[in-house]
């Protein structure tokens, strides 16, 4: 569904209107085009005295057509702070941002990276590192004209694993991703990564495939080389079949809440493609009531389909030792909600759901660790589908309204993101929970 309001507003008229009566002036995002490069234009980059990560900073962007230089407006502003062990050291911060800030160009991008608190080696520098999040989340939502904050938290030893991450944040891929906190830790490292199809070779699940959000990362994941598998219920199996057969994927069709449907999906992806790199948990229902009118019927779905199904397919998946369907470095995305962080009244089903998944998140990522492999869960905010098209008109506009970019989100923000996480560079990306929601006040 279209924003309308967006549309008039960035008309000649309705900008002018709406500067006149001070309404919301979204500006109309930046996102990737195929066949143009992920990263252009002019960089700063600016570190704090005894900084850790001046040379992976420069590896990182050493390949890329990105220009580092502190003239000109710039694309994006680049800070590492580890070098920040003290409260007294923040001016650092005010120093490199304060006169470059307002050069940054529409739809830019500011991104600091810090140490993680867990990781400092003082009283005095975990509470610099921690202060880090509250000065990132604030520029944010200063920024004007489509542009974005996020905070890096890179552990030691991590400094060779930024690469993949930076390529996300600083580029139009990660339009709709804003004022959020990642933690790159310690890992394997990926050895060469091919950015243009990082998933070249390997093999994606995506559940609830044959439309809305899942279509879309469906899609974006083909796009970076994979092959897609595209697993839906029965009763969507012509729609499964046009959308996963449009990107030469191959197609599944089951109840994952089934008593049998874990193991027979890890026997389908070892049998017929020896295995699965990927593995996207994106299917979900939503059945609103208040809890005092909620039958128990509708609680118990709700749970079964969004979290309880994700929990036995994984296990299934990482099944049988050196012989699981998980191959050695894969990627488990889980697709939660910002209803799962802040909660939504009538929703004490879903949201539960939501939240248990960034539980999951946090539970297996150190069984998956073990194993040289990742789950990470993405927390969308407002995305333009048919389900927010249903909504009332108010609801509506609020949900699109009440964040730091005053719009809604594409499913293909959500994939992008799913995408970065999914790639074989994101080795040191180990339960994160990314929102992407335009920095929504709700949950913020």
């Amino acid at each position: 569904m279209s924003d309308r309001y967006a549309e008039l507003v960035n008309l000649p008229v309705g900008r002018t209107v709406a500067k006149q009566f001070g309404l919301p002036m979204p500006t109309m995002l930046q996102r990737r085009n195929n066949g143009s490069p992920d990263l252009s234009g002019r960089v700063a980059v600016g570190e704090a005295e005894c900084g850790r990560l001046g040379d992976a900073l420069g590896q990182a962007l050493a390949d890329t057509p990105v220009e580092v230089t502190d003239d000109g407006r710039h694309q994006g502003l680049l800070f590492d702070a580890t070098g920040i062990t003290s409260p007294e050291q923040l001016d650092q911060l005010y120093d490199f941002f304060h006169e470059r800030i307002v050069a940054v160009a529409g739809c830019g991008r500011a991104v600091v990276l810090g140490t993680p608190p867990d990781a400092t080696g003082s009283a005095s520098e975990r509470i610099a590192q921690r202060a880090l999040e509250g000065f990132v989340r604030s520029l944010g939502k200063e920024l004007r004209h489509g542009a974005t904050a996020q905070l890096v938290y890179v552990a030691p030893g991590a400094e060779g694993l930024i690469a993949s991450t930076l390529r996300f944040l600083l580029s139009p891929r990660s339009a709709y991703v804003s004022g959020q906190v990642i933690q790159i830790g310690a890992a394997t490292q990926p050895g060469e990564v091919d950015w243009e199809k990082p998933l070249d070779g390997r093999v994606a699940l995506v559940t609830g495939a044959a439309r809305g959000i899942g279509a879309a990362v469906a899609a974006t994941l083909a796009r970076d080389g994979a092959h897609v598998v595209g697993l839906d219920v029965p009763a969507l199996a012509s729609e499964l079949e046009q959308t996963i057969g449009a990107i030469g994927g191959s197609t599944l069709t089951l109840d994952i809440t089934g008593e049998d449907a874990p193991g027979a999906i890890a026997e389908h992806l070892r049998t017929e493609h020896g295995g699965v790199d990927v593995v996207v948990h994106n299917a979900g229902i939503t059945r609103d009531k208040s809890l005092a009118r909620m039958d128990e019927k509708r609680f118990r779905e709700v749970i079964a389909v969004n979290l309880i199904a994700p929990q036995r397919i994984t296990d299934a998946l990482l099944k049988g030792g050196s012989k699981a369907a998980l191959q050695p470095n894969g990627r488990v995305v889980c697709v939660s909600s910002i209803g799962g962080i802040a909660g939504n009244a009538g929703q004490t089903n879903y949201a539960a759901s939501k939240a248990g998944v960034i539980g999951l998140v946090d539970a297996y990522a150190p069984l998956l660790a073990e194993r040289s492999s990742t789950i990470n869960a993405v927390a969308p905010g407002f995305i333009e589908t048919q389900m927010t098209a249903k909504m009332p008109l108010a609801l509506r506009e609020a949900g699109r309204r009440m964040n730091s970019l005053s719009q809604g989100g594409l499913p293909v923000d959500v994939a992008e993101t799913i995408a970065w996480l999914a790639s074989p560079g994101s080795s040191g990306l180990n339960g994160n929970v990314v929102r992407v929601c335009g920095q929504s006040l709700i949950g913020a």
